[in-house]
This record gives C-alpha cells, sequence and structure tokens, in this order.
C-alpha cells in the first residue's frame, strides 16, 4: 500500500519546464474541477459555455506570425521564453495555470530527497497570526461583550485581570495595543478603558489612545543641531502638555464646561440598556437644530477640541535647505506624526534663511491617523477609530473585509489592515476601523448579529461566515499596510511519505539553513482560468478592451451564480439579469456592468469601465504581471549560477534600507494576497493624505569579480519591472529585457498617460531564510480530525488536538515565521518538491490513502472548522 502511495505521489510531482505527460493527463482530465478555495459540495452549472479560444504560440522557427498568436494567447507572449512550449488547454479550452507558467521552476536543495505530503488539506492545517511592529503576535484574548469604563482621573490605571480561558503573556498583545499593558502609562480623563469579557469574567484594561506621552533622553540631543536650548525647553513643554489646547477664560461660550449633551446621555442609556446608540439618535430626541448644531454651543460656536491651537516652537533661521530637511526629519522621527514641522510663512525668509514651525499635529496620530476637515473628535468623546482582532476562516481578507462592511453598515474603506492573509486557513490579524459615531458596543453587536442571535449564543458558536471579531479598542490613528513584521505560521502536512526520519530531519535542517527561493506564489496570480497577470500586462499595454473581455470571460467550475450572470451578459447581452445575477463579492465584473449600465448599454469607453474598478484591485492585476517576470528571471539566475554564492552581475543593496523602506516592494506586506500602491509607492489602504515626499529607490550596485566575494547569497536582490530600478549586469540583465520586449513593453520606458500604472519598479531578495523554524511529527488516522488549533475554538471548548500514537498515517507540524514579503507555501515548495497550485493539490487530497478513513473518529474530535462556512452571501 505504501509503494502504490509513494509511486502516486512521485507521478504527481512537476519538474519545470520537463512536465511529465501522465501529470499533464491527470491535471487536465476534466474542466469541471472543483475550486480548492471553495470547498464546498454544491453542485455546478450544468453549462459549460464554451469560451473563446486562444491560439497556441508557436516555435521560434515560425518567427512570421509568432507574434500575432501570441498576442491571442491567455498567458503573455514571453511564456515561450520559459521554454515550455505550447501552453495545453482542456476540451473547454482553458487550461490550470502551474507553477511553471508563472515562472516558477527551482529549487535549493534539489539533490535532497522530497517529503510528500499534502498542503492545507483541512483549515486548520494552516494557521498563520500576524506579527506586529513590535515583534508581538496577534492572539485574540477574548470572545466577549466590550465593557466600557470611563477613567475617572488623569492618573487612572486599571489592572488587567487574569482569566482561565487560553491566554498569552503580555509580550502577545497586539503591537498596535503593547500599551494596554497593566500601569504602562497613564490616560486623560476623556479615554475609555475597554476589553471584552466572555462568560461573566471581567477583564478590564486601560485602554490607551496612543503611545505614552514622553520625553526621553534622546530628543534633546537629536534636536540641538537645529533648535536653541530655549526653543527645545519650550518644545518639551508644549509636547508634553499634550496635543488639547489650554483653556482661556475670554468669558465667553467657548471655554465653558456644558452640561452632557442629549447624544452623551442617549450613548449612555444605551449602552445600559444594550440598545445600538445609533438608532435612537435617529429617533424622534433630535431638536429642531439636528444633529449639526447640537454639536455647537450657544452662539453657533464649537466646542471641546474644536479651539483653535495657537502653540508653535519657532526655529532660529536656517539657510541650509539640506539643514532644514534634516530637522523635518527629526521632527518626525521623534514624534511620530505627533507633531509636525513646516516652513514658517508668517515672516518674509531674510538672508539667513527661513524658519521652521513646530506645532501639534491637528491630522491625527502618526501614519493613518489623518482626518478630513471638521472631522476632530470634540473633547470628551472616543477616539475617531476602533481597532479590532479579525480572525477568519476560509475567506480573502478583502471579502472578510467587504463582508464586515456591509454587516457594520460602513464603507469598506473606512476599514483598514496592515496585511491581507492567505485564504485556505485560519488567519489572525489587526483592523483598524474610522468609526464615526459607533461606539465598540455598536460594532461589537452588529459584527456578531445581535438581535437574530443573543449575546450568549454570539460567544458560544463560531463566528458568522468564517468571521470572528473580538478585543475592541479605541485608538487615535488607523493601519496602514506595511505596519507588520511578518506572519507567524504553523502548517500541518497530510499524509507524509519519507524514507526515514533523518531524511526528513535532512531536508528540514536543509531549510532552516539555506531557506528557500523568494518566489511569489500561486495565489499571486489567481485561481481561475484567466490569470491575474495576463489581464496585468492588458493594462500596461493600454488594450483595455482585451482587459475587459479577460476579466468577463466565462471560467468553468465557478459557482453556478457567476456562470449564469457571464452568460447572462456574453451570450444574452441581458445587462439587468446578469446584474441581477452576479454576487456582489465578484467585485471586478459587477463595476464593469455598472459602468456599462450608467451608459445605457455603450460599452465603448472601455477605459473609463475599468476606472470603477477599485483602485487596490486594478493594481493587483499589474503588481501580478512584474512578479510573473521576477519569478521568470530568479528561476534563470538560480538555473545558471545556483544559490549557493552571490556572483558577478548580480545586483546588491549599497545600504540595507531601513524601517518600512526595507520592504522590498511597498505591495509586498504579506505572504498572499498582492497589495496596492500609487507611482510615489504610497498605500491606498489607510485614510490618510499620500506622501508628499515622492519615493526614492534604494542605491544599489552591481557586483564586478573584485567584490562578489564579499557578499552572500542572502544578499542577492533582483528588481520588479519599472522605471526607477537597475537590471542585472551581463546576459541575465539582457534576458530579463528579452522578457519585456517580447511582451510589447519598453524595458526603460513605464511612463504611462494613466499615472497610476507608471510603475517605480523595487527590489526583493531572491531568497528568503525562516526564522523561529521547529517541526515535530504527528500521527492520525481520521484526516478530519483538527491536529492545530486556533484560538476561537480555544475559546468556545472545542476539544484540543491530541495525538493518536497508533495512527495510521504521519502528519508533518512546521512552525516558522516569515517576513511580510515571503509566501509559506513556497517554503512548503523547497520541502515537498511538489506543485503548490491550489487545483493541483485537491488531486492529490481526493487522490490520497487517508480519505477511506474518514469520519472513523469519535464525533468530539472531528475538526469543527469544516462547517458550511464556504456558503457565501450573494
Amino acid at each position: 500500500m505504501r509503494r502504490r502511495h509513494r509511486k502516486t505521489q512521485a507521478d504527481s510531482e512537476l519538474t519545470c519546464p520537463n512536465p511529465q505527460p501522465q501529470l499533464i493527463a491527470f491535471i487536465l482530465m476534466s474542466a469541471s474541477i472543483r475550486e480548492r478555495e471553495d470547498d464546498d459540495s454544491e453542485s455546478r452549472s450544468p453549462k459549460r459555455t464554451k469560451t473563446a479560444k486562444f491560439d497556441v504560440v508557436g516555435e521560434k522557427s515560425q518567427a512570421g506570425h509568432e507574434s500575432n498568436k501570441a498576442e491571442e494567447s491567455i498567458l503573455p507572449p514571453s511564456h515561450i521564453l520559459l521554454g515550455l512550449g505550447s501552453p495545453q488547454t482542456t476540451s473547454d479550452g482553458i487550461r490550470q495555470l502551474l507553477e511553471c507558467d508563472v515562472g516558477i521552476s527551482e529549487y535549493i536543495s534539489r539533490d535532497l530527497p522530497p517529503i510528500s505530503g499534502i498542503i492545507k488539506q483541512r483549515f486548520t492545517d494552516f494557521l498563520v497570526n500576524e506579527v506586529d511592529l513590535d515583534h508581538q503576535v496577534v492572539h485574540i484574548k477574548s470572545l466577549g461583550f466590550p465593557e466600557s469604563k470611563k477613567a475617572k482621573t488623569a492618573s487612572s490605571v486599571v489592572a488587567v485581570e487574569s482569566t482561565d480561558a487560553p491566554t498569552r503573556e503580555a509580550a502577545d498583545v497586539q503591537g498596535s495595543d503593547t500599551n494596554e499593558q497593566a500601569g504602562s502609562s497613564k490616560i486623560r480623563q476623556s479615554d475609555n478603558a475597554v476589553v471584552p469579557n466572555l462568560g461573566g469574567e471581567k477583564h478590564e484594561s486601560e485602554v490607551v489612545v496612543d503611545d505614552e506621552v514622553s520625553w526621553d533622553d534622546t530628543f534633546e540631543p537629536s534636536l540641538s543641531p537645529f533648535l536653541s536650548e530655549s526653543s527645545i525647553v519650550e518644545l518639551k513643554k508644549m509636547y508634553l502638555d499634550g496635543p488639547e489646547p489650554p483653556r482661556v477664560n475670554d468669558n465667553g461660550w467657548v471655554s465653558r464646561v456644558h452640561k452632557k449633551s442629549e447624544d452623551i446621555e442617549l450613548l449612555e442609556q444605551d449602552q445600559e440598556s444594550g440598545l445600538q446608540s445609533s438608532d435612537k439618535r435617529r429617533g424622534k430626541n433630535r431638536d429642531a437644530r439636528g444633529e449639526r448644531g447640537r454639536q455647537r454651543g450657544p452662539g453657533g460656536r464649537s466646542q471641546g477640541s474644536d479651539r483653535e491651537d495657537h502653540r508653535k516652537v519657532l526655529s532660529e533661521p536656517i539657510g541650509s535647505k539640506a539643514t532644514r530637511t534634516a530637522l523635518h526629519q527629526a521632527v518626525r522621527k521623534l514624534f511620530r506624526g505627533k507633531l509636525e514641522s513646516e516652513t514658517d510663512m508668517s515672516t518674509p525668509a531674510g538672508d539667513e534663511g527661513s524658519r521652521i514651525t513646530i506645532k501639534w499635529s491637528r491630522r491625527g496620530d502618526g501614519r493613518g491617523g489623518s482626518r478630513a476637515r471638521g472631522e476632530r473628535a470634540p473633547r470628551g468623546e472616543y477616539p475617531p477609530y476602533i481597532h479590532f482582532t479579525l480572525q477568519k476562516t476560509n475567506r480573502d481578507t478583502q471579502d472578510a473585509l467587504a463582508y464586515l462592511s456591509r454587516t457594520l453598515h460602513v464603507n469598506v474603506k473606512d476599514l483598514a489592515v496592515a496585511g491581507t492573509k492567505d485564504k485556505r486557513g485560519v488567519t489572525m490579524q489587526r483592523v483598524s476601523l474610522r468609526r464615526g459615531n459607533k461606539t465598540v458596543d455598536d460594532v461589537w453587536k452588529a459584527a456578531n448579529q445581535i438581535g437574530r442571535r443573543s449575546v450568549r449564543e454570539a460567544i458560544t458558536q463560531r463566528g458568522e461566515r468564517g468571521v470572528r471579531i473580538a478585543d475592541l479598542t479605541y485608538r487615535k490613528a488607523g493601519l496602514e499596510l506595511g505596519m507588520l513584521k511578518g506572519n507567524e505560521f504553523v502548517i500541518t502536512l497530510r499524509n507524509v511519505q519519507v524514507d526515514s526520519m533523518d531524511a526528513l530531519n535532512l531536508v528540514m535542517d536543509s531549510m532552516k539553513q539555506k531557506g528557500f527561493i523568494n518566489y511569489y506564489g500561486m495565489q499571486r496570480f489567481g485561481t481561475a482560468a484567466v490569470p491575474t497577470h495576463t489581464i496585468g500586462l492588458a493594462f500596461l499595454r493600454s488594450d483595455w478592451h482585451k482587459a475587459i473581455s479577460l476579466i468577463l470571460q466565462v471560467r468553468p467550475g465557478e459557482h453556478p451564480d457567476v456562470v449564469a450572470a457571464r452568460e447572462a451578459w456574453l451570450v444574452d447581452r441581458d445587462l439587468d439579469r446578469a446584474l441581477a445575477l452576479m454576487p456582489r463579492r465578484v467585485v471586478a465584473e459587477r463595476c464593469i456592468l455598472e459602468s456599462y449600465k450608467k451608459q445605457g448599454g455603450e460599452t465603448r469607453n472601455a477605459m473609463g469601465a475599468l476606472s470603477t474598478i477599485p483602485r487596490n484591485l486594478r493594481l493587483m492585476y499589474v503588481h501580478a504581471y512584474q512578479s510573473y517576470v521576477w519569478n521568470a528571471i530568479v528561476s534563470e539566475r538560480i538555473h545558471v549560477h545556483g544559490a549557493d554564492k552571490a556572483v558577478p552581475g548580480d545586483l546588491v543593496f549599497e545600504e540595507e534600507p531601513a524601517g518600512r523602506a526595507a520592504l522590498s516592494n511597498p505591495l509586498d506586506v504579506d505572504s498572499d494576497e498582492p497589495m496596492a500602491v500609487d507611482e510615489q509607492g504610497e498605500n491606498r489602504n489607510a485614510p490618510g493624505k499620500a506622501r508628499k515626499t515622492p519615493w526614492v529607490p534604494p542605491n544599489v550596485k552591481t557586483l564586478s569579480t573584485d567584490d562578489a566575494d564579499k557578499y552572500s547569497i542572502f544578499d542577492v536582490i533582483m528588481p520588479l519591472p519599472g522605471r526607477d530600478v537597475e537590471y542585472p549586469g551581463g546576459p541575465l540583465g539582457e534576458r530579463y529585457r528579452e522578457f519585456l520586449r517580447r511582451d510589447g513593453l519598453d524595458p526603460d520606458n513605464f511612463i504611462r498617460k494613466q499615472k497610476e500604472y507608471t510603475l517605480n519598479g523595487s527590489y526583493r531578495k531572491i531568497l528568503q531564510l525562516p526564522k523561529n523554524m521547529s517541526w515535530s511529527v504527528l500521527r492520525y488516522t481520521d484526516p478530519d480530525v483538527a491536529l492545530a488549533q486556533a484560538d476561537e475554538d480555544k475559546f468556545l471548548g472545542f476539544e484540543p488536538p491530541s495525538v493518536v500514537e497508533s495512527g495510521k498515517f504521519m502528519a508533518l507540524q512546521i512552525n516558522l515565521t516569515l517576513g511580510t514579503a515571503a509566501y509559506a507555501t513556497m517554503a512548503l515548495r523547497e520541502l515537498t518538491k511538489t506543485e503548490t497550485s491550489s487545483h493541483f493539490q485537491t488531486e492529490l487530497t481526493q487522490a490520497s490513502e487517508d480519505q477511506q478513513f474518514r469520519g472513523t473518529a469519535i464525533p468530539n474530535a472531528v475538526d469543527p472548522d469544516e462547517e458550511e462556512i464556504t456558503e457565501m452571501e450573494k
């Protein structure tokens, strides 16, 4: 039996660029293979409308019309340079995307035997916990209802009580919440202490609106080159006094402390009665002046924090522009956005230079804290953001945020994350919400569908639709893409086959010491029949009509509603029916169809229709093409020079970038879904104004024979296509340019009339070395039994995973931490030497021996995360 299984695994291993014929036949035998990410048993549409047939790229000798045929291929024309021959298709005219199609073909330890196993067989086989900027791992601390309590004095500090539920040490608290630890700092009178509780236990903790305002020993030495001693003393006083300007007795209404407004009274009543405050505020208690009128005092003057702050500190005249720039940078670095600096415009600049003004920022506190005009919260109210922990199961990050936006009745743009997470798995991360007038109570109730179900049901049952939020806190600033250090993984490989334990440890040690090729994983290119990088190429070539054709194309294996909606438009040209059938989660297609409807059915303005697609999604296509080219050139480099050392022609950083600049690419902020950035490298995830200063590419150098031995293979970088990058030296650089030219792009000109498609490019390390890596071997028999447990399951009291010493099958559980630019599936690929595409892993699961033992374990040991959570809303 074991011998037969090993043969199946071996037959399933794909080595590009020479795929085994048996494997290709196995994968392409059916176009109705269910999508692994859907993982449900819903019947598929009986219709299988044949998609447009794309011509196959011919041999190089047919250069006369090769470019025309390549133009029509479902894959980019440069695909032929991968040495794979003609794309193979199913009888329906489509082909499943393989690793070699997106440039993934090499291994570091090709000489070592593979660890045969199945990736992501169960959702809990892939646990992901975000690591924040303070290197703290995000975990759920409580599932229960938020309990608000006002701090009574400016120095109130509420201790954190212990809990019987599974907890983490204080060091494991989320990075944006690290200052919630007991006694960490003081809170002002207007701040609130909020920590959820579960099962009647109270967990009270200080909620600090932002980092503690303190002045340490580094401030004065850092400022002394720019400011006089008296100016530093004045600045210190202004900073320690806090952002609220002092009250001035003007004998008017502005400085008077008013009684609680009706809104505040109603809010407190709502919190006591359990009703949503927003409903009452919309009721008959609103007076004739309305909401805007009540927010202003008698005489129409604004109250509280709307007082104008005239405090500022002026520098002496500074003649050097470089010195003024250095002062601006020092202020940003020391005060992290709390204070802002600008050139003083109140007095004209003299011969000695301009003065710099330093004052409290009115845009919020730090990155992501920008607010629209008039949005600053009045004194005594809650801060403008709510942060919470999101656990999602088998859902895309953007899909989960879209679901939350509908549930919470907020704009999806008001939700922000530090990075996206894998779909198939159980993932944990922090989310920020620009709350408007919502409280943590409102958000918790809405997210848990209180009213349709009870509070008790909310804290004793799994989250709705695979989504659970917890640990709600108020914050002054929102999150932005890149505000994390990486992700911690607990990955379980099922039905593992190895020659011996010594062989297994040898392979694992090799990964620990040598790392893996830092490829962009298959998630980058989508799971549908139309790869995202092909659409991205159409965008870069300004071929708008082709981009729309590819996006709207029928993809066999989709949900029946999506297939019917596509056919309603493509076949019947019935725009209204297509929109009625198209699920809301199918964003790009809906945007295009809605644009057509607004234009009265006119389809000629293709660029305009595409512009209605959310910017993040449009740029995702473009970045997928960048990733494809990067993968292909890195494979070429490893194939020619190996993965042991740096060689002449390689690129390295002259000086390792620090902070957020250390990201190899602004879009590389996590291990899964692509991120969108603008032409300055600024992300669009968080609310806030775009960075004023343009993104400056790092300095890189091309190694020569004289200095190649001074660098290691882990220093070597590869550029992503763009206008501000250097290409590798020698033949590899020319090969890079050939890829771009074959796809109709100019390697030296990535400037577009549409500025959002003007790519700066960036750099990415070609190898990734995992941190904190460990592994263990487990035994099991029933594949439905969980071998790892997510935080929510622990709080709900599900049976923890148990080791079955006499189990028929082996599992390998791997713990590791990866940086923001790494794909865990590419690490697993290095171990298993197996195709990681979702449809391929689905076939491995279906053919695995352990499937015949499903359901043989006792009921309470079966993995509860395999419920019908894939029944997505329409």
